[in-house]
């Protein structure tokens, strides 16, 4: 009898060794990770799908690199409606009853204040995705881990806007909730802190109301310079579509900054058309922003899958999600405390940069205080976030000549 030797390159081997391996990971007991978004309204409908469209990304990737401590990672996703008691009593079933280690993909501030005191009672790690006000931070709870942008900082730099643009009255329209009507009285409070003479009020605004007129008519009786926007769609969508119409805003006289850097949502030209024409944004993310190996992958993945361009909430909700999962493979363990001490030690190379959370008391308590970000202006209807004038990159100084006004 006659045998005939087989050599196996190292390719076959590893590819034979890799697909064993991911046969483990699959058997094995998967770790779960709670995720609490918004699937329905009143709530941001348009904001729960990017974050759960870019986690399920990222936790394929995680899946294929063989999971986490030889186990698949697995999300566990219950709709909060954008309601404060409804993720209240989301996160207190994914902790016990879907024993989940982590939860992440808040999105709505007064949202995550309910929830947050829940994963605050069962010491549960809680990853702020897009959560802003900063009410969330001062909480100071140990829990809690900030990867979202925050109202501060936020303010901070409208209110340097403003001041740069010498405008002389600026009014905010904000939504009743904590981060609206936060933001609102951020934006005035740094004006103060900046010594800006600007005369500067905000109007609150029923985020579940279809008709602002009423408001917006006495902007038009006396119209200011610039009109802040603190609101979420779809209540924003309908408050610019009503500015344009009653002939407001954008202007000669009036332009529009918004706030809650909705430019680059999948629907926003869908719903407002030429009345987003002129506004001006402050945004987590423009695709002039340096983008590295991972920002690269999730863009061509996330593109393939939706048919849509890659924000700023996309990679945001990576590097929550990221968060988590680095430091359960620092800890070694899916052990709450253990976790919760590695995230608040640890650096991460996350999608938008290296995160470092900081440990001061007040409105950066475990917040990634140096959050890019940049300010740009939309000239042209149905314009793309990358063919916007940007007027602010990362790291530099307001350039104001380079403001388009309306005609």
């Amino acid at each position: 009898m006659k045998f005939t030797s087989i050599k196996l390159s190292r390719a076959i081997v590893l590819g034979l060794f890799l697909g064993f391996l991911s046969q483990i990971v699959v058997a094995a007991e998967p770790i779960l990770i709670g995720l609490s978004i918004t699937r329905s309204p009143p709530g941001s409908v348009i904001q729960g799908t990017q974050i759960k469209d870019a986690m399920e990304i990222y936790t394929d990737i995680i899946n294929a690199q063989g999971g986490l401590l030889g186990r698949p990672v697995k999300l566990v996703i219950e709709d909060n409606q954008g309601l404060p008691e409804k993720g209240r009593s989301a996160v207190e079933k994914l902790i016990t009853k879907d024993k989940v280690v982590a939860i992440t993909g808040g999105h709505q501030s007064s949202v995550c204040l309910s929830e947050i005191e829940v994963a605050h009672r069962y010491q549960v790690p809680y990853v702020n995705t897009n959560c802003w006000a900063d009410s969330v931070r001062t909480k100071g709870y140990a829990e809690v881990i900030n990867t979202s942008p925050y109202n501060y900082i936020v303010a901070d730099s409208m209110a340097e806007t403003l001041k740069a643009m010498k405008v002389k009255r600026v009014v905010a329209l904000a939504e009743n909730t904590d981060y609206g009507i936060g933001l609102a009285k951020g934006v005035g409070e740094a004006l103060k802190r900046k010594g800006a003479t600007v005369d500067y009020k905000f109007e609150t605004l029923d985020r579940t109301s279809k008709d602002f007129t009423p408001a917006i008519l006495a902007l038009k009786a006396n119209p200011p310079d610039v009109i802040v926007m603190t609101m979420l769609p779809p209540a924003a969508y309908i408050a610019l579509n009503q500015l344009y119409e009653q002939g407001v805003a954008p202007s000669p006289k009036t332009l529009i900054y918004d706030g809650a850097g909705m430019a680059d949502y999948p629907d926003f030209w869908q719903n407002v058309k030429d009345a987003g024409k002129y506004m001006m944004t402050i945004g987590m993310y423009h695709p002039e922003m340096k983008m590295n190996d991972l920002s690269k992958q999730i863009a061509v993945e996330y593109k393939k899958r939706t048919k849509n361009d890659p924000n700023r909430l996309i990679y945001q909700a990576v590097d929550s999600l990221l968060v988590i999962t680095e430091s359960i493979r620092q800890a070694g363990t899916t052990d709450s405390a253990r976790i919760l001490d590695v995230m608040r030690k640890s650096k991460f190379e996350g999608a938008r940069g290296l995160m470092v959370f900081d440990t001061f008391p007040g409105v950066s308590y475990q917040q990634w205080a140096a959050i890019p970000y940049v300010n740009y202006q939309l000239t042209e209807v149905n314009q793309p976030v990358g063919k916007t004038t940007l007027l602010q990159s990362p790291g530099t100084t307001f350039n104001v000549k380079k403001i388009t006004m309306p005609k």
